[in-house]
């Protein structure tokens, strides 16, 4: 790290031994994120869990003051490749056609709590 560079941590939701977040300069590296309610919840089903997942990534960024607009890259994790549209229907409810993010996907073996899937992402946060 230079000795300039800003590091910032978003302390976690939940009991858990990572951060939501680490902001380095205008870049903020969100922790993945699964469709877990308020209350530490699995959404039910798997569509919900896609909408609480998005949802909850939302949340992170407005933290900052920003929106799902600034996410230029994400990583998504799937319980079951075949649901990889069915996803994909949920996701791009997030993003403008026109400013989709850079994507990877693979399907897992398994995720934390039995979740359908994880998505982690990182945004161009800059300062105002």
């Amino acid at each position: 790290m230079n000795e300039s560079q800003t590091i910032e941590f978003i302390p976690p939701t939940f009991d858990t031994p990572f951060s939501t977040g680490v902001r380095i300069d205008d870049v903020l590296y969100l922790s993945g994120q699964i469709g877990m309610l308020p209350d530490g919840t699995l959404a039910e089903g798997f569509e919900a869990q896609a909408r609480q997942t998005m949802d909850n990534i939302a949340g992170s960024l407005a933290a900052y003051g920003f929106g799902m607009d600034a996410v230029f890259k994400c990583t998504v994790m799937l319980d079951d490749m075949s649901r990889w549209q069915e996803f994909n229907k949920v996701y791009l409810e997030y993003f403008p056609a026109t400013r989709l993010p850079a994507r990877s996907a693979f399907g897992t073996d398994g995720l934390a709590l039995g979740a359908h899937m994880e998505v982690e992402c990182m945004a161009h946060t800059p300062r105002r």
